[in-house]
């Protein structure tokens, strides 16, 4: 087969990925960049994003992935993205924002929801009669204060200056298509994420009876295209910002809980995979519309036409490693006279703070000492919808320090998983072997510690914290006619490592997993006290 070479962006919470690719019988990775951008978390809930951050990133990491993949820009055959989803951007007819970005994490939208949908006779939060229609529909409901409809909904009763300037509803990686092509193209999966797309079959597309019942505008939606089209070219000025040459095709790409689960390899019916990022999730491949209301589980639209992905989501996963290692890793308020990132030392055998916390977590047995974790940084949503619930260390003693605490973060990331996988295992069958993926199966040690919670054999793959780049990578050469189909990439993604449960285990973090399930149960009269007026 005859090698090409594409260019694809993962457009995450907290920043970009930029990465080249040759394709041909393999997706290999020749370079790739990264650079961040800014998460502004506002005290109303709100939880924003400023387009050309995300932009100028892209930018600054394009130069950077093609010099370290020694290719031309001229080479590049290819463009396509793998995003964060169930963002809203909302722009006019020039495809400029009207405001910043607000993430899919924001939860600010409270009282639109409990008007659209929250009142009257209710199952799983939303009222019965829009719930039953929504799910006949759409195989989904807009029940959750985080659902874009909502932010819009918001946007329109608190800033109608800027609502009367909209021209469409866009996601995040369709803002970039738009900026790069001029463009408004939105895809399956994201449109499905919208919770206005009509499942049913043969009329796949924009509910107006849906955007009817929840209030939105439906010359306010872009036309869907799929996850594998040619959705446009890239123009000059763009193409000169980026450092790429004009006339490249763009393709519609896929959000992350789309194009992950291809990067990982598990594209096939019944595939699981599980994803442990900034936030966390567990997806099995299905061919049928599934729902659990009251879990806030439901199979949404994958890449491929007729393939589902049944998927519960933790806000805050990586997150919660990312939030010890600036609050318990680090000595914060200066107790010594001086001091050295363990990185940072001459002497030390360790590339970050993250390799030395993997090691301090190696140390401690298993259970972390009766400590355990519930990782609810920012709310949670599955398998219960508060966004009052917060984090929780429980069970300390005099005899806790910081490492047993440090491996209880990564612990109660785990059990929440497994929470997922036994919702899950309620409507379908998963499967006994599953591929982790993610920057948290960077770690042996999270890898194990998954491995021995949920009891299942866990795979590996080769360079896991660029599966979304992978994914968006595979959409390009179906674009590009290289291969047939999305179910192609199992063939091209091989597991590297394999790890096995540890059954010496097994009871012990069984009795912990039963008390774990408990404590949100038991503090959400306490949440809702402390959180529920904000």
């Amino acid at each position: 087969m005859e090698k090409k070479y594409a260019i694809t962006y993962d457009i995450g919470t907290t920043g970009v990925k930029c990465c080249v690719f040759a394709l041909s019988d393999t997706v290999e990775i020749l370079g790739y960049a990264s650079a961040g951008y800014q998460l502004y978390v506002l005290e109303d809930g709100g939880v924003e994003q400023e387009p050309d951050e995300w932009w100028d990133a892209m930018c600054a990491t394009t130069r950077i992935a093609l010099k370290n993949a020694e290719t031309r820009p001229d080479q590049i055959a290819g463009i396509s993205f793998c995003s964060q989803m169930q963002g809203l951007v909302l722009v006019d007819k020039e495809g400029k924002p009207v405001r910043r970005a607000m993430s899919y994490m924001d939860q600010r939208a409270r009282e639109e929801l409990k008007k659209g949908i929250a009142y009257g006779p209710q199952i799983a939060g939303a009222n019965i009669p829009k719930l039953l229609k929504s799910l006949q529909i759409t195989g989904a409901v807009a029940a959750s204060v985080k659902d874009p409809v909502w932010k819009y909904k918001w946007v329109e009763a608190h800033e109608p200056e800027n609502f009367r300037r909209v021209h469409k509803w866009l996601d995040v990686k369709e803002y970039l298509i738009c900026r790069m092509t001029g463009e408004f193209v939105m895809t399956p999966d994201s449109a499905f994420g919208a919770l206005m797309y009509d499942i049913r079959k043969g009329k796949e597309g924009w509910s107006p009876e849906i955007c009817n019942m929840l209030g939105v505008k439906l010359e306010h939606l872009a036309e869907i295209k799929p996850s594998t089209a040619e959705v446009g070219k890239l123009r000059e000025e763009q193409a000169k910002e980026l450092g790429l040459v004009t006339g490249i095709p763009v393709f519609g790409g896929g959000g992350d809980a789309s194009l992950i689960g291809v990067g990982a390899g598990a594209v096939e019916l019944g595939d699981t995979h599980i994803y442990s990022g900034t936030s966390g999730w567990v997806s099995t491949v299905t061919d049928k519309s599934v729902v659990d209301a009251s879990a806030m589980i439901a199979a949404i639209v994958g890449a491929e036409p007729g393939k589902y992905n049944y998927f519960a989501e933790l806000e805050t996963a990586g997150k919660c490693l990312e939030w010890v290692k600036d609050h318990l890793a680090l000595d914060e308020i200066d107790i010594y006279l001086e001091k050295t990132h363990v990185a940072d030392s001459y002497e030390s055998k360790y590339t970050s703070l993250y390799d030395y916390m993997t090691d301090v977590i190696l140390k401690v047995p298993a259970g972390s000492g009766g400590v355990i974790f519930a990782p609810w940084l920012h709310g949670n949503r599955c398998p219960f919808e508060d966004p009052n619930a917060r984090g929780i260390f429980f069970n300390i003693s005099l005899e806790t320090g910081k490492s047993e605490m440090i491996r209880a973060v990564v612990e109660g990331v785990c059990f929440h998983l497994r929470w997922f996988i036994e919702t899950e295992q309620k409507k379908m069958a998963v499967s006994d072997t599953m591929r982790f993926v993610g920057g948290g199966a960077l770690s042996k040690a999270t890898c194990q510690i998954l491995a021995d919670i949920t009891g299942h054999r866990i795979e590996v793959v080769k360079s896991p914290q660029n599966v979304g780049a992978v994914g968006a990578a595979v959409i390009v050469a179906v674009g590009l006619g290289m291969i047939d189909s999305v179910s192609e990439a199992k063939k091209l993604i091989p597991a590297e490592k394999t790890y096995i449960p540890n059954p010496e285990v097994k009871a012990l973090y069984d009795k912990q997993f039963a008390v774990y399930k408990n404590l949100y149960k038991a503090n959400k009269t306490n949440f809702a006290a402390l959180n529920g007026g904000k």
